[in-house]
């Protein structure tokens, strides 16, 4: 790098000493108070990445990526200072729709998208302040940012899966007798599951992470660089197989005494720090020695010492505008939202015809919920099975108390989920959905529908529920919510209960959607 800025610095023709000294560092002064402004508008949003990054480890990368990009954006530093301020109106108006994306997701508590909107507001400020040319130089590391953002959790189900049929094949391979039932799979010396921890995902996004920052050193084409970061992200992925089979060899020739505890997950770091050196090594036989850049032939030509640095002023002050106005209509839209009536002590629901209330709930089963919703929790019975009905009402949502918010344990410590999927019922003359989760603990089984009533919408589409509360945030409606829940307990031998759900809801879905109509009017 000395190399390269020596070659830089000698290459530029020289220009007027006062436009190469006052408007390059101008404009970098101006993007640094423009950012020094942003980040703290966003404070909360940067807050919540950094809480992440602290309480898992499968996102405790995130502490490094930000002094990694910083210290890539100090290496560029000579190509920066050479380069004259050229703001950039596609980068205002970038910035422009980050807002609306923050401003959407922020009032809908989607924590993912606030913060991928925030962390992009970075690289917009960059280009709508010294433009193309500095944004180029800078790509990388503003790009590289984005990996701080804690996102991967969709991935668990399909990475989980495919763990737990790697392994299960690999057992078949090897001789040793399996019987798998979902995550669960069972040896003549012992039990397994595969769990979140179990799933890989943190190798994977650590493998990234590093691939990424490997390839952009030792490569220049984007083939071989795209060639790296694939192979940093498959290769874990069946890695993480290949590990999970050998932890369950290594249980069940030591008959349950090794790799059942902490060794476990020990194991597990050890053997993805030999697969990613092997990785990285492999690689370098390729590697690409990197050019000696100038600016001569490229560099733009700068504009005049007196316009480029009022430009500058302009383009900051403008990022600093568009981008604390979101934050101010977020508050005023949250002061503003009205609240719901006043909701009665209990939530009543009268009983559907052709079925009776029980006295007793079955199974031992409760949603784990955020906040502290009005609830009703009920059994009614026709013939048997029975089903039992828990409903969920907030007068008024919050963040961390709302209808859709993660939870550590959805379904309680007792139960774990086999599989999900989303169905379309005929109900009452209409079509219905419903999330469908089938939940587990030993032999027994319990079958799971669930939607969600928002703004006089029911919907079993988490993003329809968002895109609701967000409208009703925006435009001064009431935001009450519902989360509706069935279920029915059942034997594994047994078919899974889904012509009494249908039955009972058919029966049901009237007097529910009265009640919750009579809440959202309650004076």
């Amino acid at each position: 790098m000395k190399l390269a800025e020596r070659t830089v610095a000698a290459s530029l023709p020289a220009p007027p000493a006062q436009a190469a000294r006052a408007t390059p560092g101008l404009g970098l002064r101006a993007l640094l108070l423009a950012i020094a402004i942003i980040v703290p508008l966003y404070h909360a949003t940067f807050w919540g990445m950094a809480e992440v990054w602290s309480r898992s480890q499968t996102f405790a990368h995130g502490f490094l990526i930000v002094p990694i990009s910083l210290y890539l954006c100090w290496r560029q530093r000579a190509r920066l200072a050479a380069l004259p301020p050229r703001p950039s109106l596609a980068g205002l108006l970038l910035l422009l729709l980050l807002g609306v994306a923050w401003l959407l997701a922020d009032l809908a508590y989607v924590q993912v998208a606030e913060q991928y909107a925030a962390t992009a507001m970075l690289p917009a400020a960059v280009l709508a302040i010294l433009g193309w040319p500095a944004m180029r130089v800078l790509a990388f590391p503003l790009a590289y940012l984005l990996l701080a953002v804690p996102f991967g959790e969709v991935f668990l189900p399909p990475l989980i899966d495919f763990t737990a049929s790697f392994t299960v094949g690999a057992l078949h391979l090897s001789g040793v007798p399996v019987f798998r039932d979902g995550n669960y799979f069972s040896l003549p010396t012992g039990n397994w599951s595969v769990v979140e921890a179990c799933s890989g995902l943190r190798y994977v996004i650590a493998s990234l992470a590093l691939g990424a920052l490997f390839a952009h050193l030792h490569f220049r084409s984007l083939g071989r660089r795209l060639a790296v970061m694939a192979c940093a992200l498959l290769v874990p992925i069946l890695a993480n197989g290949v590990r999970a089979w050998l932890i369950v060899m290594l249980g069940h020739h030591s008959n349950m005494r090794l790799a059942v505890g902490v060794d476990h997950l020990v194991y597990g770091w050890l053997f993805f720090g030999v697969v990613m050196l092997l990785l990285f090594l492999l690689a370098s036989r390729w590697r690409e020695r990197m050019p000696v850049l100038t600016l001569a032939a490229s560099a733009p030509a700068a504009p005049p010492a007196r316009t480029a640095p009022r430009a500058a002023i302009k383009a900051a002050a403008a990022c600093v505008l568009i981008a604390g106005a979101w934050p101010a209509l977020a508050w005023r839209s949250e002061e503003a939202a009205p609240l719901a009536g006043r909701p009665p002590a209990v939530l009543a629901l009268s009983t559907p015809p052709g079925w009776r209330l029980v006295d007793h709930r079955t199974p031992d089963w409760s949603a784990t919920l955020a906040g502290a919703p009005l609830r009703l929790d009920a059994s009614y019975a026709q013939g048997a099975p029975q089903v039992s009905v828990q409903l969920a009402w907030y007068a008024r949502q919050a963040r961390n108390a709302e209808l859709l918010t993660h939870q550590v344990t959805p379904y309680g410590a007792r139960w774990l989920p086999l599989a999900q999927e989303t169905r379309h019922l005929q109900l009452q003359g209409r079509s219905v959905q419903v999330h469908e989760t089938v939940l587990a603990h030993g032999s027994e089984r319990v079958l799971v529908w669930r939607s969600y009533q928002q703004g006089g919408v029911l919907t079993a589409r988490p993003a329809v529920v968002k895109m609701l509360l967000a409208k009703g945030k925006l435009l001064g409606e009431r935001q009450d919510g519902a989360d509706i829940m069935v279920s029915s307990a059942y034997d594994e031998l047994a078919p899974p209960p889904r012509a009494r759900l249908q039955a009972y809801l058919q029966a049901a879905l009237p007097a529910i959607e009265q009640a919750l109509r009579e809440l959202s009017h309650a004076p």
